[in-house]
């Protein structure tokens, strides 16, 4: 008798390491034991210890990576896998993942073991205009990612964040549709959220504090009589060939002072800024006054007396 192996050369090499199964899924909140809401942060599953039975005998790559798919909505998206702790034939995805396939509570799904490219960049979509009230949105996105072990293009993942669930889409990934982001440098770029709008702009005047016064304001355009801006006249008749014009008021010259309260039209008030000089006292009658040519002479040569 002879035994022929035929489906040994039948099946791909790349087939026969590849882990492949039927799981009945649940939510993380359906899971029996301590609280595990550390799941519902991030974008990995908990799956029997049968399965890591089955993956150490198999050639698989690690970080150990996974397709889930739903056969019945032809829904798939991509994860890790944090530990090997569920009862035989069940697994636990998180909350937002099992609404991206369509999954309910006890749904079978498909899980697949896969090796996915590293992540370069990735376009995440707010689904509400919320997600702009954090000051620093991409560092609050790239500690929420740790937590993750992949990502797939159409997903739409959950981050918690000051006790608030914020959702995004997944719009872009490069190189691939589904990228591992276990230590990897991506850059990360948002789009406009979901039903965001941009505020109208009013337009408002300028701010006139800065330009400099113009003086001229202070002036009144009519200023009536002025002296000595008529046109001479010349007695041979002859006229010069520019005619005399006002003097210029200097804007620097103007000075604004206290306004005269007390004005009436047609009176004029001069004001003077000089102070009366203080009379000089009189000096006494007793003290000489200088007078010119009253001293007496003196000479060099002394007069005899006569005998």
């Amino acid at each position: 008798m002879f035994a022929f192996n035929m489906f040994d050369q039948a099946i791909p090499h790349a087939f026969r390491n590849r882990f492949s199964t039927q799981y009945r899924c649940y939510s993380v909140s359906m899971f029996a034991g301590s609280d595990r809401s550390d799941v519902e942060k991030g974008g990995k599953i908990i799956m029997p210890p049968s399965a890591l039975d089955q993956l150490s005998r198999l050639n698989i790559t690690y970080p150990m990576l996974f397709k889930l798919t739903n056969r019945k909505t032809d829904r798939m998206t991509h994860c890790g896998v944090l530990e090997f702790v569920a009862e035989e034939g069940i697994c636990y995805l998180p909350h937002w993942m099992m609404q991206n396939l369509l999954l309910e509570e006890g749904g079978l799904v498909q899980v697949e073991s896969v090796n996915l490219m590293v992540a370069t960049y990735s376009k995440f979509q707010p689904q509400a205009p919320d997600f702009l009230d954090i000051t620093n949105p991409k560092a609050v996105l790239e500690n929420a990612l740790r937590n993750f072990a992949c990502l797939t293009t159409g997903d739409v993942i959950a981050i918690n964040y000051n006790e608030k669930i914020y959702e995004l889409r997944v719009m872009e990934t490069k190189p691939d549709k589904a990228v591992s982001i276990i230590e990897c440098d991506m850059n990360v770029d948002f789009d406009a959220p979901l039903g965001y709008k941009e505020p109208e702009r009013h337009y408002q005047p300028e701010d006139t504090s800065d330009i400099e016064t113009d003086h001229t304001a202070f002036v009144p355009i009519d200023l009536g009589f002025r002296a000595f801006t008529g046109a001479g006249n010349r007695l041979d008749g002859k006229k010069k060939g520019v005619d005399p014009s006002p003097a210029q008021i200097n804007p620097e010259d103007i000075k604004r002072g206290i306004p005269n309260y007390e004005f009436k039209i047609g009176k004029i008030t001069f004001i003077r800024n000089s102070r009366p000089q203080p009379k000089r006292i009189e000096e006494d009658s007793g003290t000489s006054r200088f007078i010119a040519f009253s001293g007496e002479g003196q000479s060099l040569r002394k007069k005899g007396r006569k005998p």
